[in-house]
């Protein structure tokens, strides 16, 4: 594609102007709602002017056009600039930004998808170049299209280890339809940021993360044109732009100062403030963004099927981890939009296979799982892929924030943590996920799969492929028994009875490896003439809680729970959650209760009180009460 021409000073004071209009809007809707950063916008007006009216290319009248280019606004906090920009190209209504951060208008105080211009939603700082990476990944590499990408991240967000962690990402794959502008406007929330303008600092980060950089002056729209201009040239290699600007940018008394973050003008300045801006603006002519080159290729990602059933056999033993990797290998021959990626793990998630048989669809994201959670959800926006990221469970609680962010952009994006519980032994508590149910759980988009079974994992991986919002798919370490037959039907938020007599006196629901503890100590159990039933809950998050509550009455109310988590948070509080309201259920929760230690699993399934004997000594303890 060709790069954006030089414009002559006709169309450099129209851009100016641009800019300046932007500030005004900028200003005006942050003192109609007495709230906002909009000396956060005036530092990026011209790069904003520039950015949607001068080089990107794409439709203002379908902001999700799959062959559109992206914008990522980082510094999510100069959300009313980036709806200016859009009430400028005619997509929103400028009585609509009069509403900003007013209940029942969309323009929210930060961005958020439920915007059609926005991808991902940011205001946690440091994520936004994460998501771009995912997105610039996915146009070079899946859809070889010549959209582009630009993402406009703050300098006190640059502190943040995320961002570092997208740099060496970008640049480690080649991304040259990339761009960050760094808005380098020296002053944080609360005092200047670390290195306020040493433009020289940036300049050498960037260079040695292997971008091409280029220091500018932020507020020139003549020096902003010609680098964006010769970043569309560069091959192989990222661009950053460090742009230089103020804080307050345009505002006498408010511009470069401190103390002014996060704060509208007052309202005995305000019309001052415009009139001074307003009489910087020479022309009222508009400009009309560069429609898209349309080379993005259809996409489908609905009805994903796994091109065959399983293929298991009842009591072969196989880890879920492991059944996890066959069946996401297995999932990408039904669609050629399924990838993965994995944080250097992927020989014990097992995602490894998937690589093997789809190289061209896996990323590695190495040990940054902050910014493979982010690079997951840029992949996932606008519907191009469906995007599994495996590591470690426990490393998951790295990328909590991103995750939770992931919820607010009402991504589609699937999880896949292995090596959960003390059943993973020896290599000690660093690596036990204890805490991983509970961290998916308070996720409000979030869908729970906890598969016990080779079976009930290759289906929990080809239901994720499908179920909107986040997924998270839990795997185990050691090998269990397959319970299932081939022909065996999960639905999300379904429960299975795996055993069950008409004189049980005692519900056992468990999960994963304590589901097969829970099998063995109803064997046990029966040799004494007490029966039991056994639930697996398949789905954590939605709980059938109808079956629970069923099947808890139809044996006298008395429910066990085992899990391989921690007590809170876990198995046990979320059935207690679902039968709370039912008279006559007791809940007796057997759980992790401690920091682990390195053992062998079954040692430590026995000194935490998870395992066969223990339920079996519940069961006795409960009847006997």
């Amino acid at each position: 594609m060709d790069p954006p021409q030089i414009p002559d000073q006709q169309v450099l004071q129209t851009l100016q102007d641009i800019a300046n209009r932007l500030r005004v809007l900028s200003i005006k809707a942050t003192c109609a709602s007495n709230s906002g950063h909009p000396t956060s916008c005036c530092s990026a007006a011209e790069i904003m002017s520039i950015l949607f009216f001068h080089v990107m290319r794409y439709k203002a009248n379908a902001p999700r056009d799959p062959n559109n280019d992206r914008f990522v606004l980082s510094k999510g906090h100069a959300a009313p600039i980036l709806y200016a920009a859009w009430v400028e190209a005619g997509y929103v209504e400028e009585s609509e930004l009069m509403k900003l951060r007013k209940l029942g208008c969309l323009l929210e105080g930060h961005p958020t998808p439920k915007l059609d211009f926005v991808d991902v939603a940011t205001g946690s700082l440091g994520q936004g170049l994460g998501a771009a990476c995912g997105m610039a990944y996915t146009g070079k590499y899946f859809d070889r299209a010549s959209y582009r990408v630009y993402c406009l991240i703050g300098d006190g967000e640059s502190s943040e280890g995320a961002i570092w962690e997208a740099m060496a990402f970008a640049s480690f794959y080649k991304l040259d339809n990339l761009v960050a502008i760094f808005d380098v406007n020296r002053l944080g929330q609360s005092e200047p940021a670390p290195l306020q303008h040493d433009m020289g600092i940036y300049l050498k980060r960037c260079e040695s993360f292997g971008w091409n950089t280029y220091v500018v002056d932020g507020h020139d729209v003549l020096e902003l044109c010609k680098v964006l201009g010769q970043a569309s040239l560069v091959k192989d290699r990222p661009t950053a732009i460090v742009a230089k600007t103020l804080k307050g940018k345009g505002i006498t008394g408010v511009e470069n100062l401190e103390n002014w973050h996060g704060k509208p003008i007052p309202k005995d300045r305000v019309e001052a403030v415009l009139r001074e801006i307003k009489e910087r603006i020479k022309t009222t002519a508009p400009l009309k963004p560069l429609p898209p080159r349309e080379d993005a290729p259809k996409v489908d990602i609905t009805a994903i099927k796994m091109p065959s059933v399983p293929s298991y056999k009842l009591g072969d033993k196989i880890a879920t981890r492991k059944a996890y990797g066959l069946a996401l290998a297995k999932l990408g021959h039904g669609s050629q939009r399924v990838i993965a990626l994995d944080g250097d793990t992927k020989n014990s998630t097992f995602s490894d296979l998937f690589r093997k048989e789809h190289p061209e669809r896996f990323i590695e994201c190495y040990i940054a799982e902050q910014n493979m959670v982010s690079v997951a959800v840029g992949c996932a926006t606008r519907d191009r892929t469906v995007a599994f990221a495996s590591t470690f469970a426990a490393f998951f609680s790295r990328g909590y924030d991103q995750i939770r962010m992931a919820a607010i952009s009402l991504s589609n994006v699937n999880f896949s943590g292995s090596h959960c519980g003390i059943s993973i032994g020896e290599d000690g508590p660093s690596q036990m996920a204890l805490e991983d149910i509970a961290m998916f759980r308070a996720i409000p988009t979030c869908t729970i799969f906890y598969p016990s079974d080779g079976v009930s994992t290759e289906c929990a991986v080809e239901l994720a492929a499908n179920t909107k919002g986040i997924c998270f798919i839990r795997t185990s370490r050691p090998e269990t028994a397959v319970i299932y037959s081939n022909d065996e039907v999960f639905e999300v938020g379904r429960a299975k009875i795996v055993l069950q007599q008409e004189n049980d006196s005692v519900l056992v629901i468990g999960a994963g490896i304590t589901l097969h503890e829970a099998l063995a100590a109803a064997k046990q159990l029966a040799a004494e003439g007490i029966n039991v039933r056994v639930l697996d809950p398949f789905t954590i998050k939605p709980l059938d809680s109808a079956t629970i509550i069923a099947n808890a009455k139809a044996v006298g109310g008395r429910i066990i729970t085992v899990e391989d988590h921690y007590r809170e948070g876990g198995l046990g509080e979320a059935v207690s959650a679902a039968v709370c309201a039912e008279p006559g259920i007791l809940v007796h929760r057997l759980a992790v209760s401690g920091v682990a230690w390195s053992a062998k699993p079954a040692e430590l399934l026995d000194a935490f009180g998870i395992d066969a004997g223990a339920i079996v000594t519940t069961v006795r303890s409960a009847l006997a009460a």
